[in-house]
Order: structure tokens, then C-alpha cells, then sequence
């Protein structure tokens, strides 16, 4: 069978990649748009039969204490190229702020964390309330003004002593 068969003539063809093109270079950009963009993160609903709650993570998930006022939880694998400079920022971040821990999960050895959280790429950064409460979520490469932006909406200002 030949493509005349079909109907297609070269416009045609031409025209259909054209289209195919820019169809691709639209949701491409939109992607790269929203990379590292951090958004609230959905409450998930009481899990059946006593099982954790998927929207709270606890120092026995993370494998280490949690901050005492926000985490940053970054989702990483070993072939990912992105998660150096993901890490190089949340450490950055942590080390700036007071009361702010970053801890690093290994995507493939965590697939029970991965899965409960639905953790579909990789960097995926979460931050952490007090409480192991997830706030808010964030995936691929953040810019660190975004990172302090999200632990801004989770830390809560501390009271100024009066009188002095």
C-alpha cells in the first residue's frame, strides 16, 4: 500500500507535521512551564483499614526526624540528572533557615513511599508541616526563591518578645 492510496497527498503530509509540531512544542513548553513549580497538595482521603495516611509522613517513613518547624522531602534515583542541583538547593535552603531539615529518599529502595505518594518522576520535592503533614509538592529542578516561598506558607512566624 502506497501513501496516494490513502489519500494523502505531500500537502497534506506536510500539513499534519506542521500541526504534529506544534502540538509538541506547545505541551513542551507548557511542561517546562510548571517544572519545579510547587502547588498544594491534594488531602488524600482516611485510608482504609488502619493503614497510614497518605498525606502525612512520619520520622519511621523518612528514616530520620523531621524538622521542628518544616522538611523538605526530595524523591530521587540514582540515574536522575536534575537531582544534584535539587539537593544542592533544598540543603542550601535547610541550612538557611532555622528549624528546617531536607531529607533525601531513594525512589527505588522507598517503592512502598513512592507508591503511596504517587511520586511519578523524579526530583519530587515535598514540604513537610511540623507535623509530617505534606503542604506542599513540587516536581523537577525548583528555583530556590520557590523553595523559600513554600516553607513561607508552612513556618509560622515566631512572636517577637515584648518590652524589650
Amino acid at each position: 500500500m502506497h501513501w496516494r492510496d490513502w489519500g494523502i497527498g505531500v500537502t497534506g503530509g506536510l500539513i499534519a507535521l506542521a500541526a504534529a509540531l506544534v502540538a509538541a512544542s506547545a505541551l513542551g513548553l507548557v511542561l517546562r512551564r510548571r517544572a519545579g513549580r510547587f502547588r498544594a497538595a491534594r488531602v488524600s482521603p482516611v485510608p482504609a483499614q488502619g493503614g497510614p495516611a497518605a498525606d502525612v509522613l512520619t520520622e519511621a517513613d523518612l528514616g530520620g526526624p523531621l524538622g521542628r518547624q518544616a522538611t523538605l522531602v526530595q524523591f530521587s534515583t540514582a540515574f536522575c540528572a536534575p537531582c544534584r542541583p535539587t539537593r544542592q538547593v533544598l540543603t542550601q535552603v535547610a541550612g538557611m533557615v532555622d528549624g528546617v531539615s531536607h531529607v533525601e529518599v531513594d525512589a527505588a529502595a522507598r517503592l512502598d513511599l513512592v507508591r503511596r505518594l504517587r511520586i511519578n518522576s523524579t526530583p519530587t520535592v515535598l514540604v513537610l508541616g511540623p507535623d509530617g503533614a505534606i503542604a506542599k509538592r513540587a516536581v523537577g529542578l525548583p528555583r530556590k526563591a520557590d523553595v523559600i516561598a513554600a516553607l513561607g506558607g508552612v513556618i509560622k512566624p515566631t512572636s517577637q518578645a515584648s518590652g524589650k
